[in-house]
């Protein structure tokens, strides 16, 4: 027996270290509290009150009533609970959206049951909650949505309830990976036709041509309305990702065309951070983009950081003062920052800025300071950070660390050299405290070890030398 235990002591052990630490979610004010709350207040008052219109009222009429509220407060209350559950960074902002959704829609059923198909209550709100807030949260607000209904006088056929449920439900998981607006109108087309098939064989109205059409209708608005629910209330959706990823935007041009040197670094730091994000089945988009922007504040001095150099003169040497240097590193974060407010991007784009340099230690110019006898103070010499708050930041932060020794390794370099390498930077980062707020597990850092150890290989590669003529016909 004593055989059989010890083995499964250090399975469970070895499982245990690797899981994901547990992520605390963002702190919600007791105001926005205190507002999301009285929504569910009304979203319980809107789905219960009629059972107190009964006559004559009595003691089981009361106790129904009561049971109506306290299941409905208890459903917003969970589907609260699951929005946090699937995005740690959600804001208030976002769950009052959640939530005024279900408000609305639970009004427009007490006020329009018996005029319009719950198709075009329902299925619009998924397939926003579904691009800004995921899949799980939509399908949590879908069955909410669908299930409870404040007028149990009125009822729904149960075909129509069906078709509902399974359109939304389609929405809210194909909302959550559909990338592009183009996407968006095929699905707005696709959505009411399928509607409009299984009415006709499961229920065959006169009006469920109009029911369809509604849909088609609303979905197209819906779609037309997402960029100002971005704005609104800060959602990031996947079109909006690959929109601030185009290579064209002001932001990114001026980087490639005033910091040459620090734009290609920012490129060759998103295929590290694409691969490993992908081998740990991250948030690819978000990543790819945030990459794109992490570096924008060198644009404030980009002469002052060795990539955008020529080798000629170094601005450090000239004003040879530590403090300084640390100052003007310091800047690149906070500059960076007033970009990304001037340029309006999303916060979790914005959070690459500061996240991915954490509060590593300068560490050049800490050892100039030492040298020199300076009176030294540690947190002179650090970033301010915050330390990486999410896996994309946390990647991002390795991956920057890895590309400038990656790329300065020998081209006859083996793979466990490389290996080495990579390892000793994301083990440094490790015990420097830069990752305890980052959600990474063991596993998860062994797999982006190799994902860069891939890249890497990958990008080392030999150029044949061609035999040169007068004409320079090889090529």
């Amino acid at each position: 027996m004593k055989n059989i235990t010890t083995p499964l002591k250090k399975l469970f052990y070895l499982w245990r270290r690797s899981q994901v630490p547990i992520k605390q979610p963002i702190k919600i004010s007791k105001i926005d509290n205190l507002i999301i709350f009285l929504i569910c207040i009304l979203i319980s008052i809107i789905s219960s009150y009629k059972l107190l219109l009964i006559a004559p009222l009595n003691l089981s009429n009361i106790f129904s009533w009561l049971f109506k509220f306290t299941e409905t407060l208890i459903s917003s209350g969970i589907l609260i609970l699951i929005s946090k559950k699937e995005n740690s960074t959600i804001t208030s902002r976002q769950i009052i959206l959640v939530t005024s959704f279900l408000l609305a829609v639970q009004a427009a059923k007490l006020a329009f049951a018996s005029t319009i198909s719950p198709l075009s209550t329902i299925i619009p709100p998924a397939l926003i909650i579904s691009q800004g807030m995921g899949s799980i949260t939509a399908l949590t607000w879908v069955s909410i949505a669908s299930l409870s209904w404040p007028d149990p006088a009125i009822p729904i056929d149960n075909n129509l309830f069906f078709i509902t449920l399974v359109c939304a439900s389609v929405v809210s998981v194909l909302g959550g990976r559909i990338r592009s607006r183009a996407q968006l109108l095929q699905l707005s087309i696709f959505v009411p036709i399928g509607a409009l098939l299984s009415q006709w064989i499961l229920i065959g109205r006169n009006e469920i041509f109009s029911d369809c059409l509604i849909l088609a209708i609303v979905m197209l608005f819906t779609i037309l309305s997402i960029p100002i629910f971005e704005s609104i209330f800060g959602l990031l959706t996947k079109a909006r990702l690959l929109e601030l990823a185009d290579k064209e935007k002001p932001l990114i041009r001026r980087l490639s065309l005033e910091a040459p040197g620090t734009f290609e670094h920012t490129l060759l730091i998103c295929g590290l951070a694409e691969e490993a994000t992908r081998m740990i089945g991250g948030d690819i988009d978000l990543i790819k983009t945030g990459a794109l922007y992490h570096d924008v504040g060198k644009l404030h001095a980009p002469n002052w950081f060795i990539e955008n150099q020529d080798g000629s003169k170094n601005p450090h040497d000239e004003i040879d003062d530590p403090f300084k240097s640390a100052e003007v590193l310091q800047a690149h974060v906070d500059e960076g920052l007033k970009y990304a407010r001037k340029s309006r991007l999303p916060k979790p784009i914005a959070n690459f800025i500061p996240e991915h340099q954490g509060t590593l230690k300068m560490g050049y110019f800490f050892h100039k300071a030492n040298e020199k006898n300076l009176k030294v103070n540690e947190n002179d010499f650090r970033y301010k950070g915050p330390v990486p708050q999410s896996k994309e930041t946390a990647i991002l932060m390795l991956a920057d660390g890895c590309e400038a020794a990656l790329r300065a390794m020998n081209i006859n370099a083996s793979d466990d050299e490389a290996l080495e390498t990579i390892s000793k930077i994301i083990f440094s980062r490790q015990n420097d405290g830069q990752l305890v707020d980052s959600d990474l597990s063991k596993g998860e850092i062994f797999l982006i070890k190799r994902a860069f150890l891939n890249v890497w290989k990958r990008i080392r590669h030999r150029r044949i030398q061609y035999p040169t003529t007068k004409n320079n016909t090889f090529s």
